[in-house]
């Protein structure tokens, strides 16, 4: 299915490593220019150069999104590097582990600047160019919101709140045909999530149990497949449909537990 997406720009936040790496990749084997912006710069060049290898044109911004202004500053490189924005995907995060217990209003509101408030900064910033090409906004939230975890307060409530946005923003930027979609995973292993399981006192066993609740497969859900999801809700063939939470989870978060 040619996706149409030759030529667009999709900046990706959180893009050099994990699911954000894989939403690139997949932008360039699209034939699109992906923008890389995440505050790791060694992954990011090391990317920037495989998409080069490839003869993928990207570009890379290197900046800590919690950074006052850093938003702003994204968004400004972007056009004036590549002239256009056509897709904002909002990726960048990390389950901090700030719980209620375990955490203090202080560090819950971090939790809120490191993996919610830059989601709305960007969508902000990018308005302007998105509805000069009409484009689009994914939103990466989690399964968490739906579920809860347990010791993760920060985390879960931005994850909730970005899926209240992805419905806002679709109402509110309907006359400028600018979709807003969410995409939900639930168990990708990820290098944030290897380091997840890392801190558990017997990963292998940890991982192992997770794995036999997954309905489809029995097994952890790929980065790509999460990408290929965003790549088509962020073309041309997902052209009507906006303000949607889209599970891409093997049917982790809602089918019978007796299942598994």
């Amino acid at each position: 299915m040619d996706l149409n997406l030759k030529g667009k720009v999709i900046l990706v936040t959180g893009g050099a490593k994990g699911i954000g790496a894989a939403i690139v990749r997949a932008c360039g084997a699209e034939g699109a220019t992906p923008v890389i912006l995440d505050r790791d710069e060694e992954a990011g060049k090391q990317l920037q150069a495989a998409l080069e290898s490839s003869e993928v044109e990207s570009g890379l911004i290197v900046a800590d999104l919690t950074a006052p202004g850093s938003c702003a500053k994204a968004m400004e490189r972007t056009i004036q590097k590549l002239g256009r924005l056509d897709a904002l995907v909002n990726n960048a995060g990390v389950n901090d582990s700030v719980g209620l217990e375990q955490g203090s209003p202080e560090r819950f509101v971090s939790s809120l600047e490191r993996n919610l408030v830059h989601y709305y900064a960007m969508a902000h910033y990018a308005l302007p160019a998105l509805k000069n090409s009409r484009g689009s906004i994914v939103n990466i939230s989690s399964k968490t919101a739906v579920t809860g975890q347990g010791g993760t307060s920060g985390y879960v409530a931005a994850k909730a709140a970005i899926l209240g946005l992805t419905r806002e923003w679709a109402a509110e930027l309907l006359p400028f045909g600018i979709r807003v979609n969410a995409v939900v995973p639930a168990e990708v292993l990820t290098p944030l999530y290897q380091q997840w399981v890392s801190g558990f006192p017997n990963p292998e066993e940890k991982l192992a149990r997770i794995i036999s609740k997954i309905p489809l497969g029995k097994r952890t859900t790929k980065p790509e497949e999460i990408a290929d999801m965003v790549l088509f809700l962020i073309s041309e063939r997902a052209s009507h449909i906006t303000g949607q939470h889209v599970f891409v989870d093997a049917g982790y978060t809602h089918l019978d537990r007796a299942l598994t």
